[in-house]
């Protein structure tokens, strides 16, 4: 439990900012504090959110204007929670003033835009990240280092990940409205995620890929009261909204191991909050990963199946290290996101995120929007397209 627990200190000493202060603006305040790092200010949209945000995310101030916290010399990180179309503006300005950034996906809405992030964070020699925070789990990280194992490679991967937040006409958020969320919605928002973490685990890069997208509801119920994501629905001033982004994405691809996978990603299925799940084949065994239920892996074969169970006595090292509770007490989207934090900040405090592994960088964004385009063309086109190879050695993804 040793390594667990110095993971816990690893932002001693440094000051934090967030601009955005909805939902995961919190999670991410939460997980620097967990890391040791002080909020020194948050910046949200309104003049009388940002106060409110100040006492909800115990910063120590407010900044009236993002440009001025990200400017702030008494800011050493900024963590960029906004909605998608801030994120390429504020984070270029957050690399000009020389901060290090942790900056929500997707990285930006065009691909072009995260290149030219990639290219400012190398430049600036500083530390960039992303939360593709389900890296983070221990049992994710004991299938990766199993999958390497196993002889004969991997056969198949397939999976979904599932939500039912927009499920019904009357359900409306800001990433309904292509203008701050982007053209795609469902798959940049959370199949982006689904596709990091396969990558993530195989060690392979999915090369092309055929898309179809569902759009439940042509018009939807905007209700100007509600606008942060899981908010409870209220009944206020609503408007009838045509809707240009999807509910659901179906995509099959190939890698370039020569893999045939698929994925079904949904904002729309009844009963399921958050289930991403992944299962994928080797010649000699099956590996599923489901994360509601974080703390096993399914491991089958041709003759018997098993549950393997976070227990630390029993994982890879590379999983073992992860673990921060004892067998039978949960670990936790919380847990994860604050592990993927703490890196973050032990890569700054090292002066490199190379350092440790399996760290999200820019690059490793700007790879998720780059398969988020190529989704994009073939649900328009209804035909294959190709996903341009990119190098992720800086992202610790391999």
């Amino acid at each position: 439990m040793g390594r667990a627990s110095d993971r816990s200190n690893r932002g001693g000493g440094l000051r934090a900012g967030i601009v955005g202060a909805g939902f995961v603006g919190g999670v991410h305040a939460t997980a620097a504090r967990r890391a040791g790092a002080r909020i020194v200010g948050v910046s949200a949209s309104t003049e009388v959110s940002t106060k409110e945000a100040v006492d909800r995310l115990e910063a120590e101030r407010g900044y009236p204007e993002a440009d001025a916290l990200v400017n702030s010399p008494d800011v050493d990180v900024v963590h960029i929670c906004t909605p998608n179309h801030l994120h390429f503006g504020l984070a270029k300005a957050a690399l000009a003033a020389g901060k290090h950034v942790v900056c929500e996906k997707p990285l930006t809405v065009a691909h072009a835009d995260a290149l030219t992030l990639c290219e400012r964070a190398d430049a600036e020699s500083v530390v960039a990240t992303v939360p593709f925070v389900y890296r983070f789990y221990p049992m994710v990280r004991e299938a990766r280092a199993r999958i390497a194992r196993q002889p004969g490679g991997v056969r198949l991967v397939h999976g979904s990940y599932l939500q039912d937040w927009l499920s019904t006409e009357e359900d409306y958020n800001w990433r309904i409205e292509a203008r701050q969320s982007g053209p795609s919605r469902a798959f940049a928002d959370i199949g982006s995620h689904w596709c990091d973490l396969v990558e993530f685990v195989t060690g392979d890069r999915i090369t092309v890929v055929q898309a179809e997208f569902v759009t439940t509801f042509p018009t939807r119920l905007a209700d100007r009261t509600r606008t942060r994501a899981f908010e409870a629905r209220k009944h206020g001033d609503r408007a009838n909204r045509v809707v240009t982004t999807e509910d659901a994405a179906f995509v099959l691809f190939r890698t370039v191991a020569g893999v045939i996978g698929s994925v079904v990603v949904s904002q729309v299925s009844a009963g399921h909050k958050n289930q991403l799940r992944f299962e994928i084949s080797t010649g000699d065994a099956t590996l599923a990963f489901d994360q509601e239920e974080p703390d096993s892996l399914w491991l089958g074969r041709r003759n018997s199946a098993e549950i393997v169970t976070r227990d630390v006595s029993q994982l890879d090292p590379s999983a073992a290290a992860y673990v921060t509770l004892p067998p039978g007490h949960p670990q936790g989207y919380a847990d994860s996101f604050a592990a993927f934090v703490a890196d973050t900040y032990s890569a700054i405090r090292g002066g490199s995120a190379n350092r440790v592994d399996g760290l999200p960088s820019f690059t490793d964004g700007a790879r998720a929007v780059q398969i988020t385009e190529a989704v994009l063309r073939s649900a328009e086109s209804h035909r294959w397209e190709a996903v341009a190879a990119m190098d992720l050695a800086e992202g610790g993804a391999t």
